[in-house]
């Protein structure tokens, strides 16, 4: 220690001669002192870290010189062993390992070590275990077993490694301790040397060391890696000793050789973790080693590592989720496709409570991954069964735009839509394709229908079998079709698993149970999160299966036949369960926090309430569809009135759609120039999103009545008129010619021979547009070159359009056929889809869309099928009746054929003549060589339909409805269903009401209601038939139907006048005024007579 004073201070006392005072005060003495000590105490740890440093640079000295003595006595090795003794034997083997371990253990030192007792056999280094040397032979040989493994795991692929891990699997094998080592119990019969060195290896992360070693193992090797052979050995017997112990001891490694359940779990995690997520695991194991080893894991017991954690059994249990959470994203897919090369043979062997856990962890693997990260170029079970063509009715209503060769969805745009952003999706990881390979198994028919099957035994795993399908379809949207049709045709049967939710569970789930106010707020109850995925489930698979059940199946009570399948749910259920969609769709397009609706979802499931509100959406629409068709439901039971006040909600809806169009910019007259996508405005999905009305009125539009949507489309029109001609700018005219404009909108002129109608009329007005829209007057030459007299304020147009109709769908023009039932759908054959008659179809397009937008009545009848295009919907099976009796007929036989399909000698293509030459086209690519089979009937069945349905006369479709957008927006005839439309089109087939008709009929000339004339002529067409009494308003008005609000929507009114008072004349018409022209007729006979001879003559248009 340093001294306080020196001799030095001592002989010299410090005097102060300045004259300045010497004392200190007290606090400079006290840092004076404190200084010196914090001096003093710097000084002696100085000397301290000199001693200390000197210290271990001795003691290094020492070490590395006894290391170096150490090597050098163990690189003499084991000399004239074969003379020694037993006993003294075991002490030279005990102290060269020994010598290796305190000597440092290097990766030479530590071959060479295995060599020796490899060449040695067996009886080299179990020797020591059966004498005096034991406990230190365990304690040496675990340590030795450590190292070997950090060794192997550097460098897998050397001949090394591969010894090193063979004299590992020596030590784990219960045959290499047979009569060496002791054993624990009966209960546990397991040598105690084993389980120790087991545990010591558990402890310090051994899996972890075998996914390094695996890692480096090439999949593609021919020649069997004994690397990788040795570590699945070790593998095995791992998990064999797991299986033959007692998970309930408390001790790591107790007397009786059990292991402690802390480590089970541990190995589990490890297992989990660190081995399945190696990438294509089954190919770098050897062929020989894999069924054992898969036989050996203990999957019952997999999902334990969910509910322990790593050694310590004290803390709280964390889930699958945060088990699933803790492995690194680009693994999980390694996860999920290393368990289904793996677990799929053994689902029926699992537990309920097994198979639920197993279930959950699929989702929670499924939930990381990208949406179409799946999505492999040519990876597919089409063996099993093709991709479906497009999106169907699993989301409502779809399009039929689809590509002839790719039948699959456009992903990225789904993606974009579902708001793949608020889920934390990161940059895709590219997946080898043998990965890829065996994650398809995922929605292959024959895994669903295990899962199904295995799952349908327990209620909990059924549940998260739910949960675990709708998350697979949100994840591979592209095989949605074809995961909903393998459940369909599952053993278990789709219609079993739809009457089994519905009545389990859907039923009487709370959902939907609640209408008015406090719907919405219902809905988004969390105690209600075990409901959904039942209900989302029910709906997402009926949708699916309402694509083939026909009519006759919809509505039949019972079956022919015990295979053949009928409607799974009773028309009671179906009252009730549409009731309750309805319950659940209203709120949710109603609901004021549209963002939240898009945003957010229901717990339970993964998806925004937005997803919810489609799916329900398009069940509603199909069994509102069957509905329509043969009405089932009580009156009123589609609509919503009583939760809207009717009036200001048309007031309301007018007003957000003005508002929508200015806000999109369509109310300038340059819309009429804009492109067609731009034209035809907003999805269903984003004017719900914008306007809660104009989304009702999109999506659910029978929750409205008819005549209510009917007003609303008349005032769509007449407010897009005015925006179009009557209050905007025109950019680009001179201000002389705006002003012009904003008075008087232009008129466009044609003229038109008596004889070359649909001709004169394509000639001048196909290149019109939506310009179409405004006024247009025709001038009418006669069959002498004269024009025709007459002014056209709007009737002479309407005599030119009616008979431009008559000439434009007649069938002989090659352009159109007719159903049986005189319906009409474009011509299919390739003679139609030239550009000259597609030009056609768009022209003919736009003079139905004329017809509409000004209230004309035509009489014309579609095929309704070709209706659905118009709304952008799909077609069903059952649609196909109409079209093709005996092809549906076909197909309802082979959706029933329970016998040997090799007998049908069916694939996937279709033959179709095409002007008296016959070719095949393929359903699917590669069509020819893809057989019809039990497991995938369903999708050829729905394949066929939409081949003949849709694809077929897809550019035709395509032409009329480019130009009748050009006139009707689409958004308006969402607003109603096929029916619907056709009555827009053609008036209500209904019959003729005379009394509304006389309460809305005016009268010229010499006539009034109590004249004797007038009075005789309803008489007399109060006694025609139904025909007579439409051949009669077909005469006068250019059409056989009513219109459909009645009479009083006819525009311009009802009309009779005298002619003249010869009653040999025959009445005229004119039908562009709605005109009827009759003579003074004396006698009820004559009157009839000639109204018969007239109305069926055809006489009309200034015969008079």
């Amino acid at each position: 220690m340093l001294p306080f004073t020196t001799q030095e201070s001592i002989a010299r006392r410090n005097i102060n001669l300045g004259g300045a005072t010497s004392q200190s005060s007290h606090a400079a003495i006290l840092d004076r002192a404190r200084l010196l000590r914090n001096a003093r105490r710097d000084e002696r740890q100085k000397e301290d870290a000199a001693l200390k440093i000197q210290k271990w640079l001795i003691s290094q000295r020492e070490t590395h010189a006894l290391r170096a003595d150490l090597r050098a006595r163990f690189d003499l090795g084991l000399h004239d062993c074969s003379t020694v003794g037993v006993g003294e034997m075991d002490i030279r083997y005990v102290t060269w390992t020994r010598l290796l371990l305190l000597s440092g253990a290097d990766d030479g030192r530590l071959s060479r070590w295995s060599r020796e007792m490899s060449d040695g056999g067996k009886h080299h280094f179990m020797g020591p275990f059966g004498g005096k040397y034991r406990e230190s032979w365990l304690v040496l040989v675990r340590q030795i077993a450590f190292l070997l493994l950090q060794s192997a795991s550097r460098d897998p692929c050397s001949n090394t490694a591969a010894l090193h891990l063979q004299i590992i699997a020596t030590l784990l094998s219960p045959s290499t301790w047979a009569g060496t080592s002791p054993v624990g119990t009966a209960a546990s019969p397991l040598p105690l040397e084993m389980v120790d060195i087991m545990t010591y290896l558990l402890r310090r992360d051994m899996l972890t060391y075998f996914a390094r070693v695996l890692e480096q193992v090439s999949p593609s090797l021919k020649v069997v890696n004994q690397s990788s052979l040795y570590l699945s050995q070790i593998i095995s017997s791992i998990f064999a000793t797991f299986s033959s112990s007692s998970s309930s001891s408390s001790s790591m490694a107790s007397p009786n050789g059990s292991l402690d359940y802390s480590i089970y779990a541990h190995t589990l995690l490890q297992f989990f973790k660190h081995i399945l997520t190696v990438a294509i695991l089954p190919n770098r194991i050897p062929l020989t080693e894999l069924p054992k080893l898969v036989s050996r894991i203990p999957w019952d017991d997999l999902p334990l590592v969910a509910s322990s954690s790593p050694i310590e059994r004290s803390s709280p249990p964390k889930g699958l989720n945060y088990l699933v959470s803790s492995i690194e994203r680009p693994s999980r897919p390694h996860v999920l496709a290393n368990l289904l090369a793996f677990l799929p043979p053994r689902y029926a062997k699992l537990s309920g409570a097994t198979l639920a856990s197993y279930l959950k962890m699929y989702i929670a693997l499924l939930d990381g991954l990208n949406i179409g990260q799946l999505k492999a170029s040519h990876v597919s079970a089409m063996s099993a069964g093709p991709s479906v063509a497009k999106q169907s009715a699993t989301d409502g209503d779809s399009s039929d735009n689809d590509d002839d060769n790719a039948m699959d969805v456009d992903i990225s745009r789904h993606s974009q839509l579902i708001g793949a952003s608020s889920q934390g999706i990161v940059p895709e990881t590219a997946l080898d394709s043998r990965t890829l390979s065996r994650l398809a198994v995922l929605s292959t028919p024959t895994h669903l229908s295990s899962l199904s099957s295995a799952t349908s035994r327990y209620p909990t795993s059924q549940e998260q079998f739910y949960k675990f399908v709708l998350s697979l379809t949100s994840k591979i949207p592209h095989k949605r079709d074809q995961i909903w049709t393998s459940i369909s045709v599952s053993p278990s049967g789709g219609s079993g698993l739809i009457r089994e939710c519905w009545r389990g569970y859907v039923r009487s789930s709370p959902l939907g149970k609640i209408e008015g106010e406090g719907a919405a707020k219902s809905l988004m109850d969390p105690a209600c999160a075990s409901s959904w995925p039942h209900l989302l489930f029910l709906v997402s698979l009926y949708t699916h299966s309402l694509l083939t059940i026909g009519d006759d199946e919809f509505f039949s009570l019972s079956s022919s036949s015990a295979t053949a399948p009928r409607n799974p749910l009773t028309i009671d259920d179906l009252i009730t369960f549409s009731r309750q969609l309805l319950n659940i769709a209203f709120p949710l397009y109603w609901f004021e926090d549209q963002a939240k609706v898009k945003e957010s979802g229901p717990a339970g499931v993964k998806f925004t309430w937005e997803r919810v509100r489609e799916l329900v959406s398009g069940c509603l629409k199909g069994i509102h569809a069957r509905d329509s068709r043969r009405p089932f439901t009580p009156a009123g039971h589609w609509l919503i009135t009583s939760q809207l006040d009717l009036h200001s909600f048309v007031e309301a809806v007018v007003l957000e759609e003005q508002a929508l169009s200015s806000a999109d910019g369509e109310t300038n007259y340059s819309r009429i120039f804009l492109p067609r996508h731009r034209r035809n405005g907003l999805s269903p999905r984003q004017l719900a999103q914008i306007s809660p009305r104009l989304g009702i009125l999109n999506n659910i539009p029978f929750a409205i009545p008819f005549e209510v949507r009917v007003e609303i489309f008349r005032h769509f029109i007449g407010n897009d008129f005015q925006r179009t001609f009557n209050q905007l700018h025109v950019e680009g005219l001179s201000h002389m010619n705006a002003i012009d404009m904003l008075n008087r909108p232009p008129r466009k002129k044609a003229t038109v021979r008596r004889g070359n109608i649909a001709q004169d009329g394509y000639d001048q007005l196909s290149s019109m547009g939506a310009e179409l829209k405004g006024p247009v007057e025709i001038q009418f030459i006669d069959q002498f070159g004269q024009e025709e007299a007459g002014i056209d304020g709007g009737g002479v147009f309407k005599e030119f359009l009616t008979s431009l109709s008559k000439e434009a769908f007649d069938t002989n023009r090659g352009l159109w056929l007719a159903t049986k039932q005189q319906e009409l759908y474009p011509n299919p054959h390739s003679y139609a889809t030239e550009p000259h008659q597609l030009s056609w179809y768009r022209f003919i397009g736009r003079i139905l869309g004329k017809a509409l937008y000004e209230g004309i009545l035509v009489d014309v009848a579609f095929a309704p099928f070709f209706l659905t295009k118009w709304l952008g919907k799909q077609s069903y099976l059952d649609d196909l009746a109409s079209l093709d009796p005996e092809l549906y007929n076909g197909l309802i036989f082979l959706k029933h054929y329970d016998k040997n399909f090799e007998d049908l000698s069916l694939n996937f293509t279709i033959s179709e003549d095409d002007l008296g030459v016959s070719r095949v086209v393929n359903l699917v690519p590669k069509g020819d060589q893809i057989s019809v089979t039990k497991e995938n009937r369903l999708q050829y069945i729905y394949l066929v339909s939409h081949y003949r349905l849709s694809r077929q006369i897809k550019l035709q479709s395509e032409a009329f409805f480019d130009g009748l957008s050009d006139i009707i927006d689409p958004k308006w005839l969402r607003m109603f269903n096929q029916q619907e439309v056709q009555i827009l089109v053609g008036g209500v087939n209904a019959p003729i009401d005379l009394d509304d008709l006389r309460e809305n009929c005016n009268y010229g000339g010499l006539y009034d209601d109590n004249e004797d004339t007038i009075r005789m002529f309803w008489k007399v067409a109060n006694s025609f038939d139904h025909e007579q009494r439409r051949g009669l308003l077909r005469f006068v008005t250019s059409c056989g139907r009513p219109p459909l609000l009645g009479f009083k929507e006819l525009n311009p009114k009802f009309c009779i006048r005298d002619s003249s008072s010869d009653e040999q004349r025959l009445p005229t018409s004119s039908t562009c005024v709605n005109l009827l022209k009759l003579p003074r007729y004396q006698s009820e006979r004559v009157m009839r007579e000639k109204l018969l001879q007239a109305i069926n003559s055809g006489a009309g248009f200034d015969l008079s």
